[in-house]
C-alpha cells in the first residue's frame, strides 16, 4: 500500500440519428419526440479540456472526440434496452472502434441474434451467460489471495480471467473451489494493485494533518456538503484539511476492504461545486452519474498527476490487495499514481467512479480500479452535485404533478421499476435521478412497461 505524504459534431451527430458503424441499424430512438442518449447525457457540452485529454492519451481530434462521447452514449442505451430484453441469457456488450461506433451484444440464445442486429448492434453467440461467469468470479473471490489479485469476466472471450503473480497460483486457485479451467483464462502480470494513498473533483486533501489523497466527487446530504472519495483513504472520525491546508471536515462513514468507499462532511467554510478539477485546473461540469459501457472512454483527475484518459475495460471486477478484496469495481487503462486516490473519474460529464488502486504509472503506462460512484451515494444517501440543465416541461399550467414512486435524487440500479404519470418503467442504467430526468423524459435510462 502506497501512501504519499505531507462540441458541434455530437450535435449534428444527435439531430440527424446516430449509426452504429458497419451495421447500419439506428441506435438512437427512432421517435423524434423523445430525446436521443447524447443529449440526455449532454455529450455536445464535454469541455475543451476533456477532449484535448482524449486527443493526448486516445490519439483523438477534438471532433472524433466529440463523436466517440456521442456513439458512447447511444451505444449504451442500445445496451441496456438488450440486457432489459434478453433477460438471462444477456452475456454483455461492448464498444469497438476509434469512434465507439461499433457495439456488440452476446447472447446464449441463438434466436436472440436477431433482436440485437434490428436494435443496430452485432450479435454474438456465446455459451456462458454474464450471470454464470459473476457467480464463478464470486466463488473465487471469496478464496483468493495476493499471487491472485485480480478477477474479472470478459466478455469478449466469454470467459472468467484471472491474473496470477506467480506461476501455478491461478490453477492452484481454480483446484481448491473446483473451478472449470475451460471456463478461465490465465494471465501473467509482472505487478499487483495497491491503493493509491496519496470541494472540487480532483483537488488534494490531507488527512490527520499527513496522508494525501484526492476529492472523488462533491456532494450534498440536506444541508450538510462534502465529497466522496476512496475508503482507504481514512476511517470515520478521520479529520481532513484541503489543498490550501486549511480545516476541510472529517471522514462520516468508510468502507475498505469488501467496497473501497468513504464520504467526507465539510464544515461550513466549504461549498460543494459540480465541478471535476481539468487540464490546468479549468472546470469540468458534471451533469450525471450514469455508468458508460465496456470499451468507453473514461478520463480522471487526481492531485499527483492531473488528468489521464482511457477506455473502460471490465465492469463489476474484484481485485485483492494486501488488506483484503475489493468487489464491484472498474478496470481502466487509465494511468494513476499515489495521491491520485479518491480522485474522480468522469465519461463526458457523467461521473463514473473514485479511484481504488492499481498497477503502473504515468510514465510507462499502468491500470487502475475505480470504486462505481452510484453505490456510494446510495450507501450514504449523498446527491451528487450536478450543474444545472434543462428541467424538462414539466406538468403545464394548472395541471396536477405526477403521481407516482420515481422521485429525484434517489439511486436507481439497472431493472428497478418505478410509477410515474400512472405508467411503470423499468431502469435500463444505473443513475441517480435528477429534475428533468422523469422517466418518460430519458428513453436512454427508462424503459415503458
Amino acid at each position: 500500500m502506497l501512501k504519499r505524504h505531507a462540441r458541434a459534431a455530437c450535435t449534428a451527430l444527435a439531430a440527424a440519428g446516430l449509426l452504429l458503424a458497419g451495421t447500419g441499424g439506428a441506435i438512437a430512438d427512432s421517435a423524434p419526440a423523445t430525446p436521443s442518449a447524447a443529449t440526455t447525457l449532454r455529450t455536445a457540452d464535454a469541455p475543451p479540456e476533456l477532449l484535448a485529454a482524449m486527443g493526448r492519451d486516445l490519439g483523438l481530434t477534438p471532433t472524433q472526440a466529440e463523436v466517440r462521447l456521442a456513439h458512447e452514449a447511444e451505444a449504451g442505451a442500445t445496451a441496456a434496452r438488450l440486457r432489459d430484453r434478453l433477460g438471462a441469457a444477456f452475456a454483455g456488450a461492448w464498444v469497438d472502434g476509434a469512434d465507439a461506433g461499433t457495439l456488440t451484444v452476446a447472447t446464449t440464445r441463438a434466436a436472440d441474434t436477431a433482436a440485437i442486429r434490428a436494435a443496430g448492434a452485432r450479435a454474438k453467440l456465446v455459451t456462458r451467460t454474464l450471470a454464470a461467469l459473476d457467480a464463478d468470479r464470486a466463488v473465487l473471490d471469496r478464496a483468493a489471495g495476493p499471487a491472485t489479485p485480480v478477477r474479472y469476466v470478459d466478455p469478449r472471450s466469454n470467459t472468467l480471467v484471472v491474473e496470477e503473480t506467480e506461476a501455478g497460483a491461478a490453477a492452484a486457485l481454480l483446484a481448491a473451489t473446483g473451478t472449470d479451467p475451460g471456463r478461465v483464462t490465465v494471465v501473467r502480470t509482472a505487478e499487483a494493485p495497491r491503493p493509491l494513498y496519496d470541494l472540487r473533483g480532483g483537488d488534494a486533501y490531507y488527512m490527520n494533518g499527513s496522508g494525501r489523497c484526492s476529492v472523488g466527487f462533491p456532494v450534498t446530504k440536506g444541508s450538510t456538503h462534502g465529497f466522496a472519495t476512496a475508503g482507504h483513504c481514512g476511517r470515520a472520525g478521520t479529520t481532513t484539511s484541503g489543498f490550501n491546508q486549511v480545516a476541510q471536515g472529517s471522514f462520516q462513514a468508510s468502507v475498505f476492504p469488501g467496497n473501497d468507499m468513504a464520504w467526507v462532511a465539510a464544515n461550513t467554510q466549504w461549498t460543494a461545486t459540480p465541478y471535476v478539477k481539468g487540464s490546468g485546473g479549468v472546470n469540468t461540469q458534471v451533469t450525471g452519474s450514469v455508468l458508460q459501457p465496456v470499451g468507453a472512454s473514461v478520463c480522471r483527475s487526481g492531485s499527483t498527476t492531473g488528468w489521464h484518459c482511457g477506455t473502460i475495460q471490465q465492469h463489476n471486477t474484484s481485485v485483492t490487495y494486501p488488506e483484503g478484496t475489493i468487489s464491484g469495481v472498474t478496470r481502466t487503462t487509465v494511468c494513476a499514481e499515489p495521491g491520485d486516490s479518491g480522485g474522480s473519474y468522469i465519461s463526458g460529464s457523467q461521473a463514473q467512479g473514485v479511484t481504488s488502486g492499481g498497477s503502473g504509472n504515468c510514465s510507462s503506462g499502468g491500470t487502475t480500479f475505480f470504486q462505481p460512484l452510484n453505490p456510494i451515494l446510495s450507501a450514504y444517501g449523498l446527491t451528487l452535485k450536478v450543474s444545472g440543465g434543462d428541467p424538462g416541461p414539466g406538468p403545464g399550467p394548472g395541471e396536477p404533478e405526477p403521481g407516482g414512486t420515481w422521485k429525484a435524487g434517489t439511486v436507481y440500479a439497472a431493472g428497478a421499476t418505478v410509477t410515474h404519470g400512472g405508467a411503470t418503467y423499468r431502469c435500463l442504467q444505473g443513475h441517480q435521478a435528477q429534475p428533468g430526468w422523469e422517466p418518460p423524459n430519458v428513453p436512454a435510462l427508462w424503459q415503458r412497461v
